[in-house]
């Protein structure tokens, strides 16, 4: 019996293994390997997705964070300028977002208060870990 873990394994070997040692360019042969493992999994496992750890961030963001980040190391002015904005964005979206989600927590907690249910109110307060 072939497991799936067994055929991600061999597809992985497979790819990995075709993959040319060009040892003078490493980040080519790391994002190969990447774009390998990446296309296996999606192939074998459904989508990949990035999954945010905080509860305020959301996809658009992290799509947000990849775009600046890829503009990071061009050394040109449009380089620069692309990469500030996406910055500028990224920070009022966050913070933004950080606060709504903030704002909605403790009006749940006064909440909690005034209907005297202090044992919800700690949990809540457990829960965003101040």
């Amino acid at each position: 019996m072939y497991t799936q873990k067994q055929r991600l394994q061999d597809t992985l070997e497979g790819k990995i293994g075709a993959i040319e040692c060009d040892r003078r360019n490493v980040e080519v042969q790391w994002n190969n390997i990447k774009e390998g493992v990446l296309d296996t999994l999606s192939d074998l496992g459904g989508e990949v997705e990035k999954r945010a750890r905080k509860l305020w961030i959301t996809q658009e963001m992290i799509s947000k964070v990849d775009e600046r980040w890829r503009w990071k190391n061009v050394s040109t002015e449009e380089g620069r300028k692309n990469y500030r904005r996406l910055r500028n964005e990224l920070k009022r979206a966050t913070d933004s977002a950080k606060n709504e989600y903030l704002e909605k927590i403790c009006n749940k907690i006064m909440e909690f208060q005034r209907t005297e249910h202090y044992d919800l109110m700690y949990m809540k307060t457990k829960v965003i870990g101040w």
